[in-house]
């Protein structure tokens, strides 16, 4: 079954000569637990389409369906909720509060929604991430990868269905990078969620399951990767 589904998305800034076509006629889907790699240039489009996919930004046409339902045809509070339950972003700064320490970043879009955090999860999470023996350190107190391994507890906790991860392994050395890669493909198969990663690498490009390439605002998928 698709977990996400975009149909003929379009997205244009300004108007009249001015205008830049950042998305054109983007349509694909990606089955409940795939782990897609999204490459281009700068500019290419690739941040649009990942901010359209997470209802940061709206399409100037078409659809998007993350399990089932049309998230655009939401109104602002209902859609507001649905991104908080459903979808969980990594970013490339990392994004961590810097006066909450480790277990509470990862509690915070919990609280936010005004649920009572599973424990147990919380518990699984920090010894998969290896965070236990950090979870009352604050963001200074931790490296990089320490930080970015935050990121993805904080984004996995509110078990949403769509990860989105914008240059995720940006900020880290090549060690860091392969380790939050690994930690990815473990949330997409151990937690069965779907994870839509932009990456300027190739080479982390090709860990992926499949592969799309976006250039000019249009969309190629270059298949399945080779295990």
């Amino acid at each position: 079954m698709d977990l996400l589904e975009v149909k003929d998305i379009c997205k244009t800034y300004g108007n009249g000569e001015t205008a830049v076509q950042a998305l054109k006629h983007v349509s694909f889907s990606v089955p409940k637990g795939e782990f897609v790699a999204v490459v281009g240039e700068s500019g290419s489009g690739k941040s649009t389409l990942l901010n359209t996919l997470g209802a940061l930004d709206t399409p100037t046409s078409g659809k998007v369906y993350i399990d089932g339902k049309d998230i655009f045809a939401m109104k602002e509070k209902q859609l507001t909720v649905f991104r908080r339950r459903n979808i969980g972003f990594i970013f490339q700064a990392f994004n961590l509060i810097p006066e909450l320490t480790v277990e509470q970043n990862m509690m915070f879009p919990v609280l936010l929604d005004y649920q009572k955090p599973n424990k147990k999860y919380l518990e699984e999470l920090l010894t998969v991430l290896n965070l236990k023996e950090r979870r009352n350190h604050l963001p200074n107190q931790l490296s990089g990868g320490q930080q970015q391994r935050v990121a993805i507890g904080r984004a996995l906790l509110t078990r949403p269905s769509l990860i989105l991860a914008d240059e995720p392994t940006g900020n880290l050395d090549s060690k860091n990078s392969s380790e939050v890669i690994a930690l990815l493909h473990e949330a997409s198969k151990k937690y069965a969620q779907t994870i839509i990663m932009i990456t300027h690498s190739q080479s982390i490009a090709q860990t992926a399951d499949r592969v799309l390439k976006v250039s000019d605002g249009v969309l190629t998928d270059l298949g399945r990767c080779q295990a």
